[in-house]
């Protein structure tokens, strides 16, 4: 029987990346996924066998990767931050359904949520919500409901996807839902190309968040009341008693 590991290789850097996924895509006799994350660890093991699928063609690469396993071979699909946030693995169960054959594993890596708040400070350090602004597969209708809980909860928010050429006004329309329950100077930061080439961090308040060009190679983040700007750090205290 085959087997089909689900690998999240973390921002894009090998150093981000957990020793279980590094041994697993050592081990396995082929590597499966969208062809910009398979160019970020291609690198590290020249001798694998590469399958590749673009953008928006997510089904098809889980069926590939699934027929592969099943014909007896140990698949990697690697996935960029973790492979069950924004991730291939709920795919990869929904196909293959109550099938025992190929065998599947799910290995965990770094999410944006966690590396961007790394390079940023510590902005997540009490209660936050993830929330993605595509609306390809959630209606914008959802996505506003879940802005306007999270802003009302005030929770920290880290925001994935939040502008594309597709949809270059998202992060914009966001903002403005936000901008109904916080304040303009509300503490917010961009990272941007995590643990990549180039890789850069900004803080700024929500009120300039809102006309702040961004692209997918962002991740946004909102501080809740608490957030503060120490030493050009974003942190949200956790609240620990007289400090």
């Amino acid at each position: 029987m085959g087997k089909l590991s689900v690998i999240g290789i973390g921002p894009g850097d090998r150093d981000n990346m957990t020793l279980r996924a590094d041994r697993t895509l050592r081990e396995c006799d082929v590597i499966v996924g969208y062809h910009v994350y398979v160019d970020l660890v291609k690198e590290y093991y020249p001798e694998k066998p590469l399958l590749t699928t673009p953008m928006t063609r997510e089904k098809e690469r889980c069926e590939m990767a699934l027929e592969e396993a099943k014909s007896g071979k140990h698949v990697a699909m690697v996935c960029s931050g973790d492979s069950g946030i924004y991730g291939m693995a709920a795919l990869i169960y929904e196909l293959k359904g109550e099938d025992s054959n190929p065998e599947v594993e799910i290995i965990p890596g770094l999410t944006a949520a966690c590396s961007g708040a790394s390079i940023l400070g510590a902005p997540l350090t009490h209660d936050f919500a993830v929330i993605s602004l595509s609306d390809r597969l959630t209606s914008w209708e959802t996505i506003e409901k879940r802005l306007c809980a999270a802003a009302e909860a005030d929770l920290s928010i880290v925001l994935y996807n939040p502008a594309s050429k597709g949809r270059p006004d998202h992060l914009r329309r966001a903002c403005e839902i936000l901008l109904r329950t916080l304040p303009e100077d509300r503490i917010c930061g961009i990272a941007r190309n995590i643990g990549r080439e180039g890789e850069s961090a900004r803080i700024l308040p929500l009120g300039e968040l809102k006309d702040t060009e961004v692209d997918m190679f962002c991740t946004v983040f909102v501080g809740n009341a608490m957030t503060k700007v120490l030493d050009g750090r974003m942190v949200t205290p956790r609240g620990y008693r007289g400090v």
